[in-house]
């Protein structure tokens, strides 16, 4: 039979052996974790360059269209300004003349106006005089 210090030492023995088990599935299962991680770590590596790429090249195609965008708006400024000056010149040239015409016009009924009314005063003079 087994002394009480045999019986210690086979018990430590089996505590030990199961421990190490325990330690070399874990380090097996941990292993396989870091080399699926590697693998998906290079994969997404390899997905992101071209992804990279496409956006590299999305922001210079970008760049150039704000580039025209920016040389239309400077066009429509350089029009606004060229209707607002013809705006401006035809102003100044059709409302002075049609000021003096509306002018003229006014004057000229006044004026006709009042020989009207002197000719019917002159012929109502003339109708009280027999």
């Amino acid at each position: 039979m087994l002394t009480g210090g045999e019986v210690a030492a086979l018990i430590a023995a089996v505590v030990w052996t199961v421990l190490v088990a325990f330690l070399c599935v874990t380090l097996v299962k941990l292993t396989r974790l870091l080399s699926e991680t590697t693998k998906v770590v290079s994969e997404f590596g390899e997905r992101t360059r071209p992804l990279l790429e496409d956006v590299a090249s999305t922001v210079e195609r970008t760049g150039a269209s704000l580039d025209r965008v920016e040389e239309i708006t400077a066009n429509v400024a350089t029009t606004t300004e060229d209707v607002s000056t013809m705006t401006a010149l035809t102003r100044s040239v059709v409302t002075g003349p049609l000021v003096k015409m509306a002018s003229f016009s006014y004057g000229v009924g006044r004026v006709l106006g009042q020989r009207r009314a002197l000719a019917l005063v002159r012929s109502r003079r003339r109708r009280e005089r027999p």
